[in-house]
């Protein structure tokens, strides 16, 4: 039998090369898009050596026709789309940007799928985003979204085109509703990755600071490398389904922050304080979730939780 053939939109971020290790690992063909291959770097493939592994093409996901042709090209069985702006806090900034770039992306591929060959399994990359605000209580895949950024309606706005064209077209196509999850490749801009250089450079005394918005927040916080294997489960399924992806565990941002100082036997108190310029317009005080569906019918949980994730991004530990 011939290997399966993936095509990852969003290959050279940090979701997108742990779904390509694993895709990898498994036997598939992977094909992986960016948005100038000759300009990229392909840090984290490389990291996980495994960039020399990968068939790349530039894609504008924007541009109906340079989808289409990369679906024609590649030929997948199943396709990720793990692209778009990432950032919550950007969005406030670009919102515009980060709206056009999940739902365009979105929905272009899903109409690639349509006329090129409706038997591509097809997942999206959703988010804890979507729910806002819901006083504490877990979210589970019948919670009603309502999001508090423009990151949020944009993943609202995507998961209900997949849901809309799974039901009018019967496409297999779903999404993951994935709570945070972290690496050592989340870039600075990400507030856990910020918290952990910054405890690193005030420890070798090149820092003094650390400057963070609400430490009052609460947040499930799991580690990248399990959660990809979660979303290839969901592509194996015999029906198309959507799952909450996470730890089933909560935290305040300011227990992540004392678990990383202590890692370089810093008290936080001392280095830490609160800034209004990195306070959010409107922020998601509790995010809480019940994975429970995934541990039913995926045979899914995850395995570390907000410690080992410290433990990990402190260590430098890749995989």
């Amino acid at each position: 039998m011939p290997n399966k053939k993936a095509l990852i939109c969003g290959i050279s971020g940090q979701d997108g090369a742990y779904l390509a290790k694993l895709l990898l690992d498994k036997g598939y063909d992977v094909w992986g898009t960016s948005r100038d291959v000759d300009k990229g770097l392909f840090s984290n493939l490389k990291a996980l050596k495994i960039f020399s592994k990968i068939n790349l093409q530039t894609v504008q996901i924007d541009h109906y026709d340079s989808i289409l042709n990369a679906v024609i090209k590649s030929n997948p069985d199943e396709i990720y789309f793990l692209a778009g702006q990432s950032s919550v806090g950007l969005s406030f900034i670009e919102p515009a940007e980060t709206i056009q770039s999940m739902t365009l992306g979105v929905i272009n591929f899903l109409n690639a799928i349509r006329y090129f060959n409706q038997d591509i399994k097809f997942y999206n990359a959703g988010s804890s985003e979507c729910f806002g605000n819901i006083l504490g209580k877990p979210a589970t895949e019948t919670t009603r979204f309502k999001p508090k950024s423009p990151y949020g309606i944009a993943k609202v706005a995507a998961h209900n085109l997949v849901t809309n064209y799974c039901e009018s077209y019967s496409l297999f196509a779903c999404t993951g509703i994935l709570f945070n999850h972290e690496s050592i490749f989340r870039p600075e801009r990400y507030v856990t990755q910020k918290i952990i250089k910054s405890a690193k450079m005030i420890s070798e005394g090149k820092k003094n600071k650390l400057e963070l918005g609400r430490l009052d927040i609460s947040r499930d916080w799991g580690w990248a490398s399990e959660y990809v294997e979660a979303m290839w489960l969901m592509l194996q399924q015999e029906e198309p389904e959507d799952y909450v992806i996470s730890t089933g565990k909560t935290f305040t941002l300011q227990e992540f922050v004392s678990e990383s100082f202590a890692a370089f036997d810093l008290d936080w108190k001392e280095f830490t304080t609160e800034s209004e310029k990195f306070i959010r317009p409107s922020d998601i005080v509790i995010s809480s979730s019940n994975p429970l569906k995934a541990k039913t019918k995926l045979n899914w949980h995850a395995k570390y939780s907000m410690k080992e994730v410290v433990a990990n991004m402190v260590n430098g530990i890749i995989e």
